[in-house]
């Protein structure tokens, strides 16, 4: 698997979004009106997502490459801030759920992803996502 990686061409994309986990979601969520804040901010996020992915042309691919950055609270102090940057996020929200979440917004069917290459949380001044698009051309 490593040398099929070696031999793709691949692009970075950065996309200024505050990762969203999925909510565990019931049948009352498609009805409720308004909706449950955690349910109506995953909707908001894969909104998001969909006109990144529009504007970027990137399209869901094997092996799936992404960094989670999730902002520092802004209680921290500044040294702690400075400390903690891109160090690993071992709090919640739980890194399946994120990884869930970005592909039920970019997948009608997810099943034919098939491997990951690198994908991890991290804590950073501001959220976003960086993907590894690896390509075959």
């Amino acid at each position: 698997m490593d040398n099929e990686i070696q031999n793709l061409k691949k692009r970075i994309l950065e996309w200024d979004v505050i990762p969203v986990p999925k909510p565990r979601m019931t049948q009352r969520d498609k009805w409720l009106k308004p909706p449950r804040t955690p349910v109506q901010n995953y909707w908001n996020y894969k909104d998001v997502l969909k006109g990144f992915s529009l504007r970027d042309k990137y399209v869901v691919s094997n092996p799936l490459s992404l960094i989670f950055v999730l902002p520092m609270p802004i209680s921290w102090s500044n040294k702690k801030c400075e400390r903690m940057v891109t160090q690993p996020h071992t709090q919640k929200p739980d890194l399946d759920n994120l990884i869930k979440a970005f592909k039920d917004a970019l997948c009608i069917d997810d099943s034919h992803i098939y491997a990951y290459d690198h994908i991890r949380k991290v804590w950073g001044y501001e959220g976003k996502i960086l993907i590894v698009d690896y390509t075959n051309d």
